[in-house]
């Protein structure tokens, strides 16, 4: 899936550094079906993961909620 025009957004605590950052796109209304991408900062050309709404919104659910451990610099 072609994902080289879509607009790449990081958390504004990741900083400027461009390293050890997952990146998040929304892909409705770019020509793509209704999806959330995610990358890695260091490899933006490399793998990304697609998720639906549904489990994009249940991963944040779980991340605000402590599932995963507990949130660097919160």
């Amino acid at each position: 899936m072609d994902v080289s025009r879509v607009r790449w957004r990081r958390s504004s605590l990741s900083g400027n550094n461009g390293g050890d950052c997952v990146e998040v796109a929304g892909l409705k209304g770019v020509g793509h079906a209704d999806l959330v991408a995610v990358r890695d900062s260091k490899d933006p050309e490399g793998p990304k993961l697609f998720f639906t709404p549904a489990e994009w919104d249940a991963f944040l659910d779980g991340v605000k909620a402590g599932q995963f451990g507990p949130v660097l610099g919160g």
